[in-house]
């Protein structure tokens, strides 16, 4: 520390010149004044501006800019430093010829305590500390002709919780609906707010290489709130290290907000010249064929593609270079925490792989065993497919990879073959609880609410490429036909090419060694709505689940209604899945009137959960030797599934497993 002599203003004003002088670089300049001026001794180069810091800018704008903060410093401080001194020596001086007596002989009016210096040591050093702050907002408050917030103002700080007052909240309603989270709140949030260190306790003690991969990271957005992107880009430029950070590429799906447009275009320009691109769709292509333009745009030897509601966190980055460095055949998944949308609480998820069901949904699911057998919380997990919000990978690899499937529309499905197609073709997936980032879940989608459309399309994509004779469970679980169900799902030939160009293994060899939880459905014979020849316009239907009673309902095709019919008899009714919940199947129990729905895994009389039938016959129990039957009633839209003897009754199951 400097001794109290060193604070003589005169002293102060000289060491801080020749600090500025003699540090050969800028970022040491700026140490050396915040050091001087806190009382620090300058030894380590730590920057004391690092969001101002030079990212890729032209030289000459960083020369100018960097001219400009330290003659701000120095003026700033010198006026400090002289006013302090003044009023010092006037107190000094006072102290010596006595108290001051007025023509009248009173003497003026005190508090009754000793007169010190005017401005104190330690409020002096307050006013310094504060110096960066002050000069950053001269030199970068752009935000404020934008109505928005930087530095360390703003409300849900660290991640907290934020609400509205009432009158706010009639304001925010508009936006709300717009954008599916409470963007007027988002506006009053810092761009710079630093989220709470969710990484396990493990992740800190380790250390990566400097010499890591540069990356670009690309954000894809359409009619997004601008303080959502702009925080977005804010976080990934604080806290990814400036030597490891190429580019930031923005996408604008063809946008219609004029925020957008200009505002976002002169900002960027300005607060991060040289490091921020905008590629501007004349049309709207879609987020899979958006990223596709990302990556055409991006020159990082890395690329990171995100949701352009994110914020990231300190450390995220090395963790992801440095596995892509050892090994450029990964694709990595940062930890995904989450952003209450209404709120901005931040708030963290356990640790998870990323898995999907047969309509190619995705989900979180447990990591593998062998994982939580080893022990270690900050391990890479591996993971059969991604969520899909963010996904980091080796540029060069990527386009061996075939990028995503550009005959996809929108989005829904390319999470899931691109998992799929690292596995079988080479390489792998992981997901890093060692790099974190947090993600604002919508409440409305902004291409389209029902996505499911595209999402079936596309599912139907991936069947016919990837999985083999797995590819009925896809269908299965839409309800469609295998044969003219009158979907177009595009010219596939390209991308059946690229399978067989790339060598890839069996899909069977993906459910074996990457995705054993997902059950397989491959002993199907018929699937659909079950429906009897005497209630036709009724269906089987699990009904409420906690009554464990098949009911008929009128027919809707969804879930609940769908219907398999196996090789070994058994009834499966229920969505299709990677859990448990879809192994329920209809039972005779041999003492109730009603057919059952149970787990099937835990019916040991084998006979009571198996049935005789073929298409347009009777559903005949093998244990009981009851039929499935609809009769009248007052009650249940008519008709009561019932089990009874057989009348002859006939029931048909909509779709035929074709292999």
């Amino acid at each position: 520390m400097s001794s109290s002599s060193d604070r003589n203003p005169k002293t102060l004003i000289r060491l801080l010149v020749e600090a500025v002088i003699s540090a050969s670089d800028k970022n040491r300049q700026l140490t050396v004044i915040h050091r001087l001026t806190s009382g620090v001794q300058a030894e380590e180069p730590v920057p004391v501006f690092p969001h101002i810091a030079s990212r890729g800018r032209p030289e000459s704008v960083t020369r100018t800019a960097w001219k400009l903060l330290l003659a701000l410093n120095l003026l700033a401080l010198v006026g400090f430093l002289a006013f302090w001194g003044r009023c010092s020596s006037r107190s000094i001086r006072a102290a010596a010829a006595g108290p001051e007596v007025s023509a009248d002989g009173r003497r003026p009016r005190g508090n009754g305590t000793a007169q010190g210096p005017s401005v104190s040591h330690e409020v002096l050093l307050k006013r310094l500390g504060s110096l960066e702050d002050v000069v950053y907002r001269q030199l970068n408050g752009l935000s404020k002709s934008l109505g928005l917030i930087e530095g360390f103002g703003g409300r849900a700080k660290g991640g907290q919780a934020a609400t509205l007052s009432p009158d706010e909240e009639s304001e925010a309603k508009v936006l709300r609906e717009k954008y599916g989270y409470n963007a007027y709140l988002s506006d009053r949030v810092s761009l710079d707010r630093t989220l709470p260190d969710f990484r396990p306790s493990k992740c800190k003690t380790i250390s990566y290489p400097r010499d890591l991969p540069q990356i670009s990271i690309i954000f894809i957005f359409v009619n997004e709130a601008l303080s959502v992107i702009l925080r977005s880009i804010h976080t990934a430029v604080n806290h990814t290290p400036a030597h490891l950070l190429k580019e930031i590429i923005l996408v604008d799906d063809n946008s219609d907000d004029e925020q957008l447009k200009a505002p976002l275009e002169e900002y960027v320009n300005k607060r991060y010249p040289g490091l921020v691109k905008i590629v501007r769709n004349q049309n709207r292509e879609g987020l899979i064929r958006a990223r596709i333009e990302g990556w055409k745009a991006a020159t990082g030897e890395v690329t990171g593609f995100f949701d352009s509601h994110m914020e990231f966190t300190p450390y995220w980055a090395e963790p992801v270079l440095a596995r892509i460095k050892d090994d450029h055949t990964r694709i990595i998944l940062p930890a995904i925490d989450n952003i209450k949308h209404e709120t901005f609480e931040a708030e963290t998820y356990g640790n998870s792989a990323h898995g999907y069901n047969w309509e190619l949904w995705c989900m979180y699911i447990s990591p593998p065993k062998k994982w939580w057998d080893d022990g270690d919380t900050s391990a890479p997990i591996r993971t059969p497919a991604m969520i899909g919000c963010s996904f980091v990978v080796n540029r060069e690899y990527f386009g061996k990879l075939g990028l995503l499937d550009p005959g996809m529309h929108v989005y829904g499905g390319e999470n899931i073959e691109l998992g799929i197609k690292v596995w079988m073709c080479g390489g792998s997936m992981e997901v890093l609880p060692c790099s974190r980032v947090a993600h604002i879940a919508r409440t409305k989608k902004p291409y389209h609410n029902n996505i499911g459309v595209h999402t079936r399309r596309n599912a139907l994509r991936v069947a016919e490429v990837w999985m083999d004779e797995h590819k009925a469970s896809v269908y299965m679980a839409w309800n469609i036909p295998m044969e003219n169900h009158g979907i177009d799902f595009g010219d596939i030939s390209q991308r059946v090419a690229l399978r067989k160009s790339l060598q890839c293994k069996s899909f069977d060899w993906y459910l074996d060694n990457v995705y054993p939880e997902m059950r397989k459905y491959n002993n199907t014979l018929f699937y659909g709505e079950l429906r009897s020849s005497k209630a036709n316009h009724l269906c089987i239907d699990q009904g409420a689940k906690e009554n464990h009673t098949a009911i008929l309902h009128p027919c809707h095709g969804w879930g609940p209604q769908l219907a398999r019919y196996t090789r070994e008899g058994y009834l499966y009714l229920g969505p299709m899945g990677s859990t448990g919940d879809d192994t329920r199947c209809i039972v005779d129990d041999q003492t109730s009137r009603f057919p059952q729905l149970v787990n099937c895994d835990k019916v040991t009389n084998v006979k009571q959960k198996t049935w005789n039938f073929s298409q347009n016959e009777a559903i005949m129990n093998r244990a009981s030797g009851r039929c499935l039957e609809a009769t009248k009633s007052s009650a249940y839209f008519g008709h009561l599934l019932v089990l009874q003897p057989c009348s002859g009754q006939k029931w048909t199951i909509k779709n035929t497993v074709k292999v």
